[in-house]
């Protein structure tokens, strides 16, 4: 299935056998597509670039597919990393966070940092909090590569 290229959104790079490797949805999953292109909310003279996750309900393109701006998708990238690396010395605290300082980290973006924190406002943050860490351990082979991919992609760059 060919991602569109008659909407707003203008794809430039794609993946489009995006449900192919689709996680523990792979091959059976509504995301079809990935792409880079131009953003949907470009203004005349300012062109933004996004990442959008095209998906299909069978019958049309959904109006569920979400376009991100490329900072956000690393941004996410950040947050996954940082929770991953919380959640391997999680087991230390009995409600896997520390009560008294549920903030995990402050991450330096852009002159100020964004904080990376359990939040606590969630009533049910202690049973939420373990399915979270369980369904993180389910994934670790499907996350862990993923990010063995991107380290390795991000040293050939350079970084």
């Amino acid at each position: 299935m060919k991602i569109p290229t008659t909407l707003k959104h203008k794809p430039v790079v794609i993946s489009d056998n995006y449900q192919n490797i689709d996680g523990r949805y792979a091959y059976d999953s509504d995301a079809k597509g990935l792409s880079l292109g131009l953003a949907q909310w470009n203004d005349r003279g300012k062109v933004d670039i996004s990442a959008k996750v095209w998906r299909h309900t069978g019958e049309k393109w959904s109006r569920q597919s979400e376009e991100l701006p490329l900072h956000r998708v690393l941004d996410l990238a950040i947050l996954v990393c940082r929770a991953k690396l919380h959640f391997r010395e999680a087991y230390r605290f009995e409600h896997l966070y520390d009560l008294d300082n549920p903030i995990i980290d402050r991450v330096g973006l852009q002159g100020d940092a964004m904080t990376v924190a359990i939040c606590t406002d969630n009533e049910k943050i202690n049973q939420d909090i373990k399915l979270f860490s369980q369904a993180l351990s389910d994934d670790d082979e499907l996350i862990g590569e993923r990010l063995r991919t991107l380290s390795h992609i991000l040293k050939e760059m350079g970084y």
